[in-house]
């Protein structure tokens, strides 16, 4: 049995991790759950061909790229680890693909055998308007293990279960009833307000749009009309969403195909 696996959240956190000196194996998440097709059946084989398709499509990439991106990576889910560290970020676009990984673990691995662990800053002390582990270098990243880390037991996996199963039956309704009812989050701190915001971005308005349509639709009307400060004037005060740039583009295709936009 392996010692440590560090199931990292993206490639601008690995950049800074590699130099922490923490001992373990490291796997990077590059899915991004929160936008696109999901099913409840997270380990199916038509799970991972329909999120090829979409991301192949939605980011001009290939699916040779997401095969060896992402497919060949979820093997290491399945191998014997003692410990494994979930390092995961409070937006809607990370607390999702955390889901993932603890669904995808669950199927894969006895989590009674290693111990499952989340690190998961929504702040760092000395940081205003922190916007994620990506920007902090080793020692800051080594300050959050040494004092963030919370270790994770079958109440947080059952909670974790239940909340994938609401965000993948696409019923908001269900979904925004179970967010009123349910008190109990246990360890997963950020996630109700991250599937609030998810609850939020798929209501339509009177003009047809989501909330993240809207919101953009609106920035560009106040007189933005570049894309890098479209971004900037979005991340200011939508950080909960956690999108990076090729994300929001996909919202402002669908503005620009409905003639709202010029850009």
């Amino acid at each position: 049995m392996k010692d440590t696996l560090h199931i990292l959240n993206g490639d601008a956190t690995f950049n800074s991790f590699e130099q922490t000196g923490l001992k373990g194996d490291i796997m990077v998440w590059r899915e991004v759950l929160s936008q696109g097709p999901v099913e409840e059946n997270i380990a199916s084989g038509s799970f991972w061909k329909n999120r090829s398709k979409w991301i192949s499509k939605s980011f001009n990439d290939s699916p040779d790229t997401y095969q060896e991106k992402v497919i060949n990576q979820l093997s290491t889910l399945s191998e014997p680890y003692k410990e494994i560290n979930l390092w995961f970020e409070y937006d809607l676009h990370c607390q999702i693909n955390m889901l993932g990984v603890i669904m995808m673990l669950r199927k894969n691995t006895d989590l009674s055998a290693p111990s499952v662990y989340l690190i998961c800053p929504d702040s760092y002390p000395g940081i205003e308007n922190f916007k994620g582990m990506g920007e902090l270098d080793a020692d800051q990243l080594k300050y959050l293990y040494e004092n963030i880390r919370v270790q994770l037991g079958e109440p947080d996996f059952y909670v974790a279960a239940e909340a994938w199963k609401y965000y993948t039956a696409d019923n908001i309704e269900a979904l925004n009833q179970w967010l009123h009812e349910n008190n109990y989050w246990a360890n997963l701190h950020s996630l109700k307000k991250a599937l609030q915001a998810h609850v939020k971005r798929s209501t339509t308005n009177h003009n047809g749009l989501n909330y993240i349509e809207q919101t953009l639709l609106d920035i560009y009307n106040s007189g933005i009309h570049d894309k890098p400060g479209i971004y900037n004037a979005f991340w200011q005060t939508e950080n909960i969403y956690g999108m990076g740039d090729m994300e929001i583009d996909i919202y402002l295709g669908r503005l620009k195909e409905k003639d709202l936009i010029g850009i």
